[in-house]
């Protein structure tokens, strides 16, 4: 009965869409792209924004956030665990500064699904932003990729708890440019694809997953990388060289 009741509540308003991270980058894009739809959205950033300013580091913040969210609206429909940063790793990381990147990767999306639990619309969607770093890795990049693995393994957890409240996916970006660049040569050849990925690449994830015509998929990790994690390179492919003298040029 107060299912229904919440659904009745739900007709003839906007959808309400909560987007971590939305002032800049990829964030920024679903954001325009939710506006357009019509749903409103509800963003919390560092950096300037239209919603609210804060560090999703800090609990008070969060919900202080949330509870702006569900006073103003009374119920949200989406989700967004968007917001990450990376501080180094073995060879550059305090112990602080790894911590902080978990509360903020991790730790955020978790405490925000908390807070929300008791106030999605049904069908709800959350969608938490990964990335293919949490199968593959760079040198001293500890603290980013082991916070996508968190995500990304928090995904699955989620969505078995919030059955029947919230279906809960994650996105994998690959290599994701936000500045507009024009790439060739090598850089594109390593993408089966043909380019590296666009925000908008992302936000189309974004869109489907939240997508009601979606609702049998949950609990799962969509990679949007141009099929770069599937392609093995060795000498001679795709423009790379391999040299095993140490390159001076970098550290």
């Amino acid at each position: 009965m107060n299912g229904n009741k919440k659904e009745e509540r739900a007709v003839g308003r906007p959808k309400v869409a909560v987007v971590t991270g939305g002032a800049r980058g990829i964030g920024k894009a679903i954001c325009e792209a939710f506006a357009a739809q019509g749903t409103v959205v509800c963003t919390i950033d560092v950096l300037e924004n239209s919603y609210f300013v804060g560090d999703i580091a800090e609990e008070e913040v969060l919900k202080a956030f949330a509870a702006k969210v569900i006073a103003e609206f009374g119920a949200i429909d989406f989700l967004i665990n968007n917001a990450c940063l990376s501080r180094g790793g073995l060879n550059s990381c305090t112990y602080d500064d790894f911590n902080y990147v978990f509360r903020v990767g991790v730790a955020a999306p978790f405490l925000l699904t908390q807070l929300f639990m008791d106030h999605f619309n049904r069908p709800a969607s959350i969608v938490n932003i990964s990335s293919t770093r949490h199968a593959m890795s760079q040198a001293d990049t500890e603290s980013y990729t082991a916070a996508k693995g968190g995500i990304t393994a928090l995904t699955h957890a989620m969505a078995v708890t919030l059955a029947g409240k919230a279906r809960v996916n994650s996105i994998s970006p690959g290599w994701i440019d936000t500045t507009g660049k024009q790439f060739a040569g090598s850089d594109t050849r390593q993408h089966p694809v043909g380019r590296v990925g666009e925000p908008a690449d992302i936000v189309h994830a974004v869109m489907f997953l939240c997508d009601q015509r979606s609702n049998f998929i949950t609990g799962q990790d969509i990679i949007v990388d141009g099929g770069m994690t599937k392609l093995m390179i060795y000498h001679d492919d795709c423009g790379w060289k391999y040299d095993d003298e140490p390159d001076s040029s970098h550290p």
